[in-house]
C-alpha cells in the first residue's frame, strides 16, 4: 500500500482518475440505499419542483426523483460503456494479436476489414442497427452488446501495431527457439507485456462506448422507460425543459456526464505512463 500511494505522488492523473471512479461506483451503489429505486422511472404522482429538502436534485414533468434517477441511471450507463468496451477491447485483441503476430495473407485480409470498416462513420452504423433491432427491447446489456459489435476496429488496430512491435523482440525470438508455439507465445511473452497497455484500452473503449450510447439514446434509440444519462438527456430535449425552466433538469445530467467521461480520459491518461514506459517518471 505504501508502494501504490508512492505511485499516485508520482502519477497523480492515475490517482485522480481512480478517486472519480470510486467516488461514481459509490455513487450508483451506496446511494441506492438513501433512493427508492422506483422513483427512477415515470410515476406521475409527484408535481414538477425545484431541489428541496425532500427532493435534493428536484423531480421532473414525469414525476420521477431525479436523485434517483441520477443513481439509477449513472450505473445503467457506466455497465453500457462496461460492455460494449469489454465487448469491442475483446475482438480487438483477438483481431490484433492474429493479424500482428501470424502477418502474411492473414494480415492482409484482417488489416483490410478493419480499413473498410473505418472507412464508414461509426456513429452511423450504429444508428442503422439500433434501428434494425428498435422493435426489440433495448435494454441495458442489449445497448451494451450493439455499441460493442461496432466499436471494435479502432482497438484492433492499436492493438496490431503494438504486436508488430514486440514480435521481432529477442525475448519473442529466445521463445520460438526454445520450441514455443504460436498460442503460447502470445499468451506468455505478448499479453502479459501489452497488459498494462490493454488495461489502458479498455479505459478508453469504455469511454467511446458510453459517448456512443449518449448519443443514441439522446436521439431516443433504446429503452425509453430506462433512466440511464442519455435517455435523460433525451427527455430534457423532448419536454424543452430549457423554455419550461426546469434548470435543474438540465444541468444534473451533464454534470454527472462530465464526471463519467472526465474520469475516463484522466484513468487513460495515467495508465499511459504505465504502458510507456518513455514516460515513466523516476522518483
Amino acid at each position: 500500500m505504501r508502494g501504490f500511494f508512492s505511485y499516485i505522488k508520482r502519477n497523480p492523473a492515475f490517482g485522480i482518475g481512480l478517486g472519480m471512479l470510486l467516488f461514481l461506483i459509490l455513487f450508483t451503489t451506496v446511494g441506492r440505499l438513501f433512493i427508492n429505486p422506483k422513483n427512477a422511472y415515470p410515476l406521475s404522482v409527484m408535481p414538477t419542483q425545484p431541489p428541496s429538502a425532500k427532493y435534493p436534485f428536484g423531480t421532473d414533468v414525469q414525476g420521477r426523483d431525479l436523485l434517483a434517477v441520477m443513481v439509477v441511471g449513472t450505473g445503467m450507463t457506466l455497465e453500457i460503456g462496461a460492455i460494449a468496451g469489454g465487448i469491442g477491447l475483446g475482438v480487438g485483441i483477438v483481431l490484433g494479436f492474429v493479424a500482428g503476430y501470424t502477418g502474411g495473407v492473414l494480415d492482409t485480409v484482417i488489416t483490410s476489414i478493419i480499413d473498410v470498416w473505418m472507412s464508414i462513420p461509426s456513429f452511423l452504423i450504429l444508428v442503422l442497427v439500433a434501428s434494425v433491432f428498435s422493435k426489440v427491447t433495448l435494454g441495458v446489456t442489449e445497448m451494451g452488446l450493439i455499441v460493442g459489435i461496432v466499436s471494435w476496429a479502432g482497438s484492433a488496430r492499436a492493438i496490431r501495431a503494438q504486436v508488430l512491435s514486440m514480435r521481432e523482440r529477442p525475448f519473442v525470438m529466445m521463445a520460438k527457439l526454445s520450441g514455443e508455439g504460436s498460442f503460447e507465445i502470445i499468451m506468455k511473452e505478448l499479453v502479459p507485456n501489452l497488459a498494462p497497455y490493454l488495461v489502458m484500452s479498455l479505459a478508453q473503449s469504455v469511454y467511446g462506448g458510453i459517448q456512443a450510447s449518449l448519443g443514441l439514446e439522446a436521439l431516443g434509440i433504446g429503452n425509453r422507460a430506462n433512466p440511464t444519462m442519455g435517455m435523460t438527456l433525451y427527455y430534457v430535449q423532448y419536454y424543452s425543459a430549457l423554455m419550461l425552466g426546469l434548470w435543474w433538469w438540465v444541468i444534473e445530467p451533464i454534470i454527472l456526464i462530465i464526471i463519467v467521461l472526465t474520469s475516463l480520459v484522466v484513468t487513460s491518461f495515467g495508465l499511459d505512463e504505465i504502458a510507456n514506459p518513455r514516460r515513466m517518471k523516476t522518483v
